[in-house]
Formats: C-alpha cells, structure tokens, sequence
C-alpha cells in the first residue's frame, strides 16, 4: 500500500506539471458521447480531490495497526480510488483522438 501511495503521490505530482506547462486538449466529440465523456470528466475531477482525505485517513490507520477504523473506512476508499483510476484512463481513451 505504501509503494501505491507514493506511485499515486508521483502521477500527481507528474499530471499537475505536465497541465501547467501544456494546453489543454478539447473533447471534438458530438452529440450524446459529449455529454457522456464531460459526465465522466466531472465525476472523476471532483472524486479525485474528495479521495485525497479518505487515501490519506486509511492509509495512515492501516499503518498505525488500526485495523478495525481501516476496515471502515476502506470500505468507502478502495470503491472511490477504484472508480478515479478507471475513470482517469477512460477519459484519457475517450480524448485521446483530439490530440493534435
């Protein structure tokens, strides 16, 4: 878990400077895959910051032995984490193509 927490702190670190230093690539998708593709965008924007606490939280009772709390609240991480890591490739495929 350690090592995935330091690799997810690194893409962090990495996807930040690369969209400060790059413009950004529009969505040239129409019609209904539009609106699925920024639904997806959204979602995953806005669960990738929520996850930050829950990561950090989990972690540290995994860590500390803590093992009852990290049970509980892993149960709410892992499925968000989850969700962001699968959401962030999608959205990566799905925009891919726009690249110029």
């Amino acid at each position: 878990m350690t090592t995935s927490v330091w690799t997810s702190v690194m893409f962090l670190v990495m996807y930040v400077a690369y969209h400060m230093t790059s413009d950004s690539t529009e969505f040239g998708g129409e019609g209904a895959i539009k609106y699925i593709y920024y639904f997806i965008l959204i979602t995953h924007i806005v669960l990738s910051i929520v996850i930050i606490p829950f990561v950090l939280i989990t972690y540290v009772r995994g860590i500390t032995n803590d093992i009852e709390r990290h049970r509980k609240i892993a149960k709410i991480t892992f499925p968000m984490w989850l969700y962001v890591a699968v959401t962030g490739v999608v959205v990566y495929l799905m925009i891919s193509p726009y690249y110029i």
